[in-house]
């Protein structure tokens, strides 16, 4: 079950509701099954990592509208108050059928499927395309980081610049899913036990009279675990100062 803090009903389309509500005021209660799958492959792509699961099944075992929920949709003049009854009751009573996170799958195969009253498979839809969609989409583009890395290591350092903290957690452990090795994002690294890992930013290197003191004292504070910042200045005297630093460690070490 994912950690993160459950978004509500009310993350979903206009649409999704507003048609529940047809359906309700019209008595359709069939049972339905959404599939959700993807069409078409971008270009030069030929498979998709599936990934989001646990967050969709989070979000559906508690999918209650509170009381200030049924308050906000009442203040919008679009539904009836019987309608509103209803959803004070609501909770999604389906079931599931999903591909395992990091399962390899192609297009017209469906990842993920709700079979339930037509009126819940209705409401969750906005949801799931989103929690499936995007954690998917991150995690198949991870994996081919990975195979184009072959063998390098992978470390996230999506927290700085993906849209929003819900996203860069996602990113990190949808990446991890697919085959990197650790993160930057400390909190994913609590919520999700993925390793923790980075280097400094430029500014720290800054700090000192020259890159190489920046290097030798960050190495004095974490003389097993230090990993250099290279391109502040120049990228390729960055490595090289780096390398002598690393070179005096080992010195420094054996004696």
């Amino acid at each position: 079950m994912s950690l993160l803090s459950k978004c509500g009903p009310l993350f979903t389309d206009l649409y999704e509701l507003t048609m529940a509500a047809a359906y309700f005021d019209h008595n359709v209660t069939d049972n339905a099954a959404f599939s959700l799958f993807i069409r078409n492959y971008p270009k030069n792509r030929n498979y998709f990592v599936a990934a989001g699961l646990a967050d969709a099944l989070n979000e559906l075992a508690d999918f209650t509208f509170s009381d200030e929920d049924i308050d906000y949709l009442k203040r919008t003049g679009l539904f009836k108050d019987n309608f509103l009854s209803y959803l004070k009751d609501f909770k999604f009573t389906g079931t599931v059928r999903a591909m395992p996170e990091a399962t390899i799958f192609f297009k017209d195969e469906p990842v993920f499927e709700v079979a339930a009253p037509l009126i819940e498979a209705q409401v969750v839809e906005t949801l799931i395309i989103n929690t499936i969609g995007f954690q998917t989409l991150i995690a198949t583009k991870a994996s081919r980081c990975v195979h184009a890395a072959d063998g390098r290591t992978l470390i996230d350092f999506a927290s700085r610049r993906t849209q929003g903290k819900d996203a860069a957690l996602k990113v990190a452990r949808s990446a991890y899913i697919a085959g990197f090795s650790a993160t930057s994002n400390v909190l994913a690294g609590k919520l999700y036990d993925i390793p923790v890992s980075g280097t400094m930013v430029h500014s720290y290197v800054t700090a000192f009279n020259n890159e190489i003191q920046a290097f030798e004292k960050y190495a004095k504070t974490y003389p097993d675990n230090s990993v250099f910042l290279i391109d502040t200045y120049d990228a390729i005297n960055g490595a090289k100062n780096a390398a002598k630093v690393a070179n005096l460690i080992k010195k420094k070490e054996t004696h």
